[in-house]
């Protein structure tokens, strides 16, 4: 298994020039936006005077490369600046926001995986007849409706009307955490669904004309005891790329559906951010969230090279 994972060490050495080129991106995209933080952050009370004192306060007034070069001496340190809006440090912030959003994401995803075998099964086992194009015409739903749609309908279906869970906030208590984030969890699992759901539909069609499956049958292996035993694991090999490619896009999306439920993750802190102009916390947002990317990238590798025994064997090989 070790010899397997060797890739490891070389994708981390590769992620380091990624996430210096994503500093670069973010600094300057954000230093790009309309509007001056320090007028923003004064209000009514601005003066040219003021204005100037907090631009030179904040170091906006020095050339973007400086700011960028102080910014990147910064963050080696781990230091993310102060919060213009919160006037708390950026990593705090950051540190109450990050368990509320992973959170999020493991839940849509486990909902996402509850959702889409069933039906990829459903459709694979009968593929071209009713209920397969049934399961197809869903997934061309899902794909096609947008999520903060999707979500405005679940809080006025099962929120409001049905008033079956709360339209908002994050609670207090574990049980309380998987209540509250039901609803922005399944809108997130309705957008991550059709693409599962297709790639399973796909691969496990072709598992189950393959050879050993056609022995598995011989043997009296059949219904679920066949799927779960001879098709799953090898129907899933391709589609754990999918879903985490597909987990990446979710961080996007997830960042508007908690602003849509008021969930306080890091979504939420990114539009309050925006709108009030703070750059550090914006920065730092934008980062957390490719660090997220790059991570999830190197996670799927290894989730693929686990359950992928042509890995070991294609190993072997050039060996």
């Amino acid at each position: 298994m070790l010899d397997r994972l060797r890739f490891v060490p070389g994708r981390l050495l590769q992620a380091i020039p990624v996430v210096f080129g994503v500093t670069i991106v973010v600094f300057f995209m954000v230093h790009l936006l309309p509007g001056n933080p320090a007028l923003a952050l004064l209000g009514q009370t601005a003066t040219p005077e003021r204005v100037a004192a907090l631009n030179s306060q904040l170091g906006l007034d020095q050339p973007l490369w400086d700011q960028y070069f102080r910014f990147l001496g910064n963050l080696v340190q781990l230091d993310l600046g102060q919060s213009i809006t919160y006037q708390r440090p950026v990593v705090e912030l950051i540190g109450d926001a990050v368990p509320v959003t992973l959170s999020l994401l493991a839940y849509a995803l486990v909902l996402s995986l509850v959702i889409s075998v069933p039906l990829a099964a459903l459709a694979a086992s009968a593929p071209g007849r009713v209920r397969d194009a049934a399961v197809r015409v869903f997934t061309l739903l899902g794909q096609g409706m947008p999520q903060f749609w999707v979500g405005i309908m679940l809080i006025l279906l099962l929120g409001v009307k049905a008033q079956a869970f709360p339209v908002g906030g994050y609670g207090q208590t574990p049980g309380e955490h998987l209540y509250y984030l039901f609803l922005p969890a399944l809108t997130l699992a309705i957008a991550m669904s059709p693409t599962t759901i297709r790639s399973l539909r796909a691969s496990t069609i072709g598992v189950l004309g393959s050879d050993h499956v056609a022995t598995a049958r011989s043997k009296g292996a059949a219904g679920t005891t066949l799927f779960r035993r001879h098709v799953l694991r090898n129907a899933a090999i391709p589609t754990v790329s999918i879903i985490g490619v597909s987990l990446g896009y979710l961080v996007g999306g997830s960042l508007v559906i908690e602003k849509v439920f008021a969930v306080p993750g890091l979504g939420s802190l990114m539009v309050n951010a925006i709108f009030a102009r703070d750059l550090p916390t914006i920065q730092a947002v934008a980062l957390v969230v490719a660090l997220f990317v790059v991570v999830v990238g190197i996670v799927t590798d290894v989730v693929y090279t686990a359950i992928d025994p042509r890995v070991d064997l294609a190993t072997k090989e050039r060996a």
